[in-house]
């Protein structure tokens, strides 16, 4: 069995951060947690202090906001583990029972060398699981180690274009990315963490890193295309030759 570690990086999470890692803390299935605080100005830095009383894990406080992405490469490069799981900070109505179940689903793909990369949508949404087009940009993603290592300078300068990254990059390499449902996992909306005009805001500035990201690796898509076009001619004349 390949070791795993849980990597939460949080930003301003004060309402949930407790929860999570106390969750996360009872699931047998990790070796290690790792907690990065993203240059949190309200109460997060103390609550993960507070937790490391009576909680065994690895905190890292940045001084200040560098970015999701910069916080989960950080939290990459202090990992000592074969299988990488994000964890988003911000999921509620947590237990250890419950949360065993949704994270086996994303590490037993990669331990049983099916997907490179597992993708995992925390919550029914409007949109059908199948067809929803921003289930990539999920939080919950589960990756090898030694796959990702190459991207982290990538990553640091990505913001919250990070997914948008990692999802280019593995498109690009070739890589096998499995999707899952997740429907025991939910999260906060922002409108329920700020004020709707920051909120909005917030979603707006994202929204504009997603799609920095996307411009700035260009080549990653160009990649991206040639090994599908590839992909298809190759299946194509096996088809034929059939």
């Amino acid at each position: 069995m390949k070791t795993v570690s849980a990597i939460i990086c949080a930003f301003n999470e004060e309402k949930t951060i407790k929860d999570v890692i106390c969750s996360i803390s009872g699931c047998r299935i990790f070796n290690e947690i790792i907690v990065v605080n993203d240059g949190s100005t309200d109460d997060t830095k103390r609550i993960i202090t507070d937790c490391k009383d009576t909680i065994d894990f690895m905190d890292v406080h940045l001084p200040e906001n560098k970015g999701k992405g910069y916080a989960m490469a950080i939290g990459i490069e202090k990992s000592t583990s074969e299988i990488l799981v994000f964890i988003d900070a911000d999921l509620t109505e947590l237990s250890a029972i419950q949360l065993a179940t949704p994270f086996k689903e994303l590490i037993i793909p990669i331990q049983n060398n099916e997907a490179d990369m597992v993708l995992g949508q925390p919550f029914v949404t409007i949109l059908n699981f199948k067809v929803n087009p921003f289930k990539s940009l999920t939080g919950e993603r589960s990756v090898k180690r030694t796959d990702i290592l190459p991207l982290l300078n990538k990553m640091k300068t990505s913001r919250f274009g990070v997914e948008t990254l990692i999802n280019l990059y593995y498109q690009a390499t070739g890589k096998i990315v499995k999707y899952v449902l997740l429907p025991e996992l939910d999260h906060l909306s922002k409108f329920s963490k700020a004020s709707p005009l920051s909120a909005a805001k917030e979603y707006i500035n994202e929204g504009h890193e997603i799609a920095y990201s996307t411009l700035k690796n260009y080549d990653l898509i160009i990649k991206s295309i040639k090994n599908s076009i590839d992909k298809t001619m190759k299946s194509n004349n096996n088809s034929t030759i059939t």
